[in-house]
């Protein structure tokens, strides 16, 4: 029996448990709340990961580009451009989730002894003097994400400048990315249980009210990556890459259905490597460089998520955000994007990063998770497009791009 249990993929027994929870609140009604602790026993298990996951994530992304070099023309160039399509796709996910507001006339109550946590109004010089820890231990102790981000991100940059003999460092922090990526998928295997506890609680509090803002997210989340896919990509490719946009497409479309599949872009790296040089032209090279890069830290589905469900939480919780906290959030999700391992439910853990700055009830990823796996198709989709469009563009740019085979690909 428990076999059989572990044979149905994962996605599929969160979508069972979230209709199933669905169905199961709206006969139980008020009573389903006592089974919610399930759920929050699922919700502690996400919070344990937080501070570990980004740290060794982190510190193995930057490590692993392997030499300070590489960040000339090549990895200069793709590295600008992962910050700038990461931040025009969170400020996409923001516009949205203040337009159409999907969190907006449903209110939740907390449940009692929970708080809301209260960001630290600051300063700007505060904010950057608080950026740097004055403990790193302390740090990670009261999950003060930003200066432990900032940690992190010298630790990476001191292991590329010790060369040789910071080698066997980044050989430990890998190591401790791949366990801290087991770990969470261990930690995933939770997730049908919380999701059919929480949707069960939503749905026998709130009744029918309570899904229609979560439809509301899916739609905006598939609708924020399809723009960014078919607008923002198609423009790096038309403007900066000057080729063919209908041919890059062609030439994706194995690595695009491959990552919608799998919602990994680790398990894509292959494909959309194979698409890259064979269909796209890119020279082995940079694509290897750029696209194993990118499937570590170019998440722009993700960091677009991000963006929006932190909306959606503050408006059914009622917490208000003002322009420090929409930039505090479009620095840490597009930082949370880049610190999302490429496996599946990786961004459920990266939540937690940017609701705890910003004041966000961690709660609010019970009413997520159950619906997460259907969007993480989708935007890993977005990242693994992402990808090859910028491996395209940087080697248009440096002369590394064979732009008659990316043509030919009109004919696949």
């Amino acid at each position: 029996m428990l076999k059989k249990w572990f044979e149905i993929p994962l996605w599929q027994r969160v979508v069972g448990a979230l209709i199933l929870g669905i169905v199961t609140g709206l006969l139980w009604g008020p009573g389903a709340e006592s089974i919610k602790w399930i759920g929050d026993f699922f919700i502690a298990s996400i919070k344990m990961l937080v501070v570990p996951l980004i740290f060794f994530s982190l510190v193995s992304g930057v490590a692993a580009i392997g030499d300070l070099r590489k960040l000339g023309s090549v990895g200069g160039r793709a590295l600008l451009l992962f910050v700038v399509t990461g931040q025009i796709a969170v400020w996409l996910g923001l516009a949205m989730g203040t337009m159409f507001a999907p969190g907006s006339g449903l209110s939740v109550e907390l449940p009692e002894g929970a708080v809301i946590p209260e960001p630290n109004p600051v300063s700007p010089t505060e904010m950057i003097l608080s950026m740097v820890p004055e403990s790193p231990v302390q740090v990670m102790a009261d999950v003060q994400v930003l200066p432990l981000i900032v940690f992190a991100l010298l630790v990476g940059i001191g292991i590329l400048m010790a060369k040789e003999e910071g080698d066997p460092v980044a050989k430990i922090f890998d190591s401790g990315a791949i366990i801290m990526q087991k770990v969470t998928m261990v930690v995933m295997e939770l997730t049908p249980f919380g999701v059919f506890a929480l949707m069960a609680w939503v749905a026998g509090t709130f009744g029918w009210e309570a899904l229609l803002p979560l439809a509301k997210v899916v739609a905006l989340n598939y609708a924020g990556c399809l723009i960014i896919i078919f607008v923002m990509y198609s423009a790096m490719i038309k403007f900066l890459a000057k080729t063919s946009v209908r041919g890059f497409f062609r030439g994706i479309i194995d690595a695009m259905a491959v990552s919608y599949s799998t919602a990994s872009s680790n398990a894509t790296l292959p494909v959309t490597l194979r698409c890259a040089q064979r269909n796209l032209g890119v020279s082995p090279s940079v694509s290897s460089f750029v696209i194993s890069l990118g499937a570590t830290i170019n998440m722009n589905g993700t960091a677009m998520y991000l963006g929006l469900v932190t909306l959606f939480g503050a408006q059914i919780y009622g917490v208000e955000l003002g322009v420090a906290e929409y930039l505090l959030i479009s620095v840490l999700a597009t930082l949370g994007a880049i610190g999302a391992a490429g496996i599946p439910g990786a961004g459920l853990i990266m939540m937690s990063l940017v609701f705890t700055a910003v004041g966000v009830p961690l709660e609010t990823i019970a009413f997520v998770a159950g619906i997460d796996r259907i969007m993480d198709m989708m935007r890993t989709t977005t990242n693994v497009s992402g990808d090859a469009a910028v491996a395209t563009t940087v080697a248009s740019m440096t002369g590394e791009l064979d732009k008659a085979e990316l043509v030919s690909a009109d004919d696949i």
